[in-house]
């Protein structure tokens, strides 16, 4: 999608949450499910804020992304759908490649997700971090 070229090293994961969920939302592209008044938290701590609050300011921190890791592929969806479609717990895998030092990269993420008005309003983020610190830390590879 042309519209958020500058986010194509992600492009994997967008398609993945996308096709996790279906018609529950509105919109094509990921940056296009979510409220404008999103609260996106990570936790664990890996060089992103533990919490992220607004579409604008999300997009902001995946202009980054494709400066260190490049996805390959997402995949290994399992989507479970609580509270009649406004909660879904997404497990998935992205494999890509740490640009700096060219090590693969795979990892392991569980999500969960709130909706309100056909837009992500809510996402909690869990992944296995010693995956990513294995990936990201040269000096192990």
């Amino acid at each position: 999608m042309k519209k958020y070229a500058e986010y194509e090293a992600a492009e994997p994961y967008f398609e993945l949450v996308r096709k996790a969920l279906g018609e529950l939302v509105d919109g094509e592209h990921f940056f296009d499910i979510i409220a404008d008044n999103i609260v996106y938290e990570v936790l664990y701590e890996l060089g992103w804020p533990r919490r992220i609050e607004g579409r604008a300011e999300l997009m902001n921190q995946f202009g980054g992304y494709g400066d260190y890791i490049k996805l390959q592929s997402a995949d290994h969806l399992i989507a479970h759908k609580a509270d009649n479609g406004r909660t879904v717990v997404i497990e998935y895998e992205v494999h890509g490649t740490v640009l700096a030092t060219d090590v693969k990269y795979n990892n392991r993420f569980c999500s969960i997700i709130k909706i309100q008005r056909r837009k992500i309003v809510h996402w909690r983020d869990y992944m296995d971090s010693l995956a990513a610190w294995n990936a990201l830390d040269s000096k192990r590879k």
